[in-house]
């Protein structure tokens, strides 16, 4: 007699699985966002070249040779300034907030980025 013949009680092992499911997808769900900006530039840029530039944890004048007419995205702590020119010289392009992103136009060449902690800002 391997197997006793009569109603199967499997119903409440599955309510219990369907119970239970919900939460290891909402800590995934959760942890997803921190998992996704692990390892990315703080600064990307798409050059004129159509690639991929990025800065990780920039500080004052820093040569962005290439930029703008594409995407943008300043995820650093502070406010970045988008310059025409090398050297962060004359006037800047765009400024862009923490954050922030868009496309430029017509170009930047450097971005001068502020060095605010989070704490201080307002």
């Amino acid at each position: 007699m391997p197997f006793p013949r009569g109603p199967i009680t499997a119903r409440p092992a599955r309510s219990l699985v369907r119970a239970c499911a919900p939460a290891p997808l909402l800590l995934l769900a959760a942890g997803a966002p921190a998992l996704a900006a692990a390892g990315q530039p703080d600064f990307q840029y798409v050059g004129r070249d159509d690639r991929v530039h990025g800065l990780t944890a920039p500080e004052g004048c820093v040569e962005a040779r290439g930029g703008g007419a594409r995407g943008v995205t300043n995820n650093t702590s502070g406010t970045a300034y988008l310059y025409p020119r090398p050297g962060c010289a004359g006037t800047p392009v765009e400024v862009l907030r923490p954050g922030a992103g868009g496309q430029i136009t017509p170009y930047f060449d450097s971005v001068r980025f502020d060095v605010t902690a989070t704490a201080q800002r307002p």
